[in-house]
């Protein structure tokens, strides 16, 4: 069992730190801090440079404390959040990722949530530091508040469709 969770946690953790590094550099096939900016803007966000900057901070910091099994309900929600971010972007496409859709983001959603119930297992900073037996309603807590946060995240960083031609639009500030 320890051996699946260290591997569970080097997969998704990797995954999720290696798609921040995307968003804020030119590593990993990345477009750098302007292309991640101007993907977060194309896809309805305020905020440019700070969105991706945080977006991307977030899911390195999720991604490599899931890998190290540290604080790992912790990073479990964080890594929930960011990933609920995404899937909502791609909601509009449907499930399946052939047509774009939030399968992959749903899939990380999932696995980081059954990490926080599971915990990291033995082979983990958790383990090491003592720490590796959370309570179940820390686990629980950080299941709803994972996804919610990456909801509130998406609403109030949303912003408004352009308005049609010949519709006035009251002007906002990104």
């Amino acid at each position: 069992m320890n051996a699946g969770l260290l591997l569970l946690r080097l997969a998704v953790g990797l995954l999720i730190a290696g798609h921040g590094v995307q968003k804020v550099s030119f590593h990993l096939g990345g477009n750098g801090l302007a292309g991640g900016t101007e993907e977060f803007r194309h896809d309805g966000f305020r905020g440019g440079r700070l969105t991706a900057l945080v977006a991307g901070a977030s899911q390195i910091g999720a991604g490599l404390f899931l890998t190290a099994g540290l604080l790992t309900p912790l990073a479990a929600m964080a890594a929930m959040g960011v990933m609920t971010v995404a899937g909502t972007v791609k909601l509009s496409k449907g499930l399946w990722v052939q047509n774009d859709g939030y399968e992959y983001p749903l899939v990380l959603v999932v696995v980081s949530a059954a990490l926080a119930l599971t915990g990291p297992g033995r082979w983990s900073a958790d383990h090491a530091l003592g720490i590796s037996s959370w309570p179940l309603w820390i686990s629980l807590a950080v299941i709803v508040a994972g996804p919610v946060s990456g909801l509130l995240t998406r609403v109030v960083l949303h912003r408004p469709a352009p308005a049609l031609e010949g519709t006035p639009r009251a002007r906002t500030a990104d």
